[in-house]
């Protein structure tokens, strides 16, 4: 018992227990900044996940719609269909109404 006060009351034990409480909740890389940081970092990697998945499918659309290598386009009707629907492009003759959801 006297040796575990020994322990207790020695200075190195109080500095180490003083450092260990400063480090933990009063130190700028806190523990809660700390979990703070990992909870952004694994937002960011969602994020980045779903723009990467984004991404994939915004290659596959430009590939369907971008010219052969003689030049000849894949498929007119889906370039068509992706002006109109993108960019409201029209004929002179037509109206265009827009219903949004």
């Amino acid at each position: 018992m006297k040796k575990v006060t020994e322990i207790l009351t020695s200075k190195y034990f109080i500095v180490g227990l003083g450092f260990l409480v400063w480090v933990s909740f009063f130190d700028q890389n806190d523990w809660m900044t700390l979990k703070q940081r990992q909870k952004e970092l694994d937002n960011v990697k969602e994020n980045i996940a779903y723009l990467n998945s984004e991404i994939s499918k915004m290659e596959a659309e430009r590939n369907s719609l971008i010219a052969d290598y003689d030049g000849k386009l894949n498929n007119p009707k889906e370039l068509e269909k992706y002006a109109r629907e993108h960019y409201r492009m029209k004929y002179a003759d037509e109206d265009v109404y827009v219903i949004e959801k």
